[in-house]
């Protein structure tokens, strides 16, 4: 059986930022799942309103740095896409109807929507 200070030690110790839950427990020598339920019950039960003193470091383990839930990232801006070079040429034949149309690659949906209509 361990005591209340033990336990709340160890809670305090698991809630660290960076800190392992397992290593905790090793370093405790207690099992990893007890600990789990240990932090589990403190969660639900009503926190105190008198200050806790800090948790007891232990020794040959360090907490992690902190981690957010958010890390802002900055990106470049979007280079523009350069315009393609030259022109699309079209060729189309139905039954006795030959097109031969030029268009400039950089409208290259305009073109796309010219060819649509033509074939419907």
């Amino acid at each position: 059986m361990h005591s209340d200070e033990f336990k709340a030690n160890a809670v305090a110790l698991a809630a660290q930022p960076g800190m392992s839950m397992a290593a905790v427990a090793m370093s405790l020598g207690i099992n990893a799942n007890l600990l789990r339920r240990w932090v589990r019950d403190a969660e639900i039960q009503p926190r105190r309103p008198e200050p806790v003193d800090a948790p007891k470091a232990l020794p040959g383990v360090t907490p992690g740095p902190a981690v957010s839930g958010f890390v802002p990232v900055h990106l470049p801006a979007p280079a523009e896409a350069p315009a393609p070079p030259g022109d699309i040429r079209i060729e189309v034949r139905r039954g006795a109807v030959h097109v031969v149309m030029t268009w400039p690659a950089a409208l290259v949906s305009e073109c796309g929507g010219w060819l649509r209509d033509l074939l419907r």
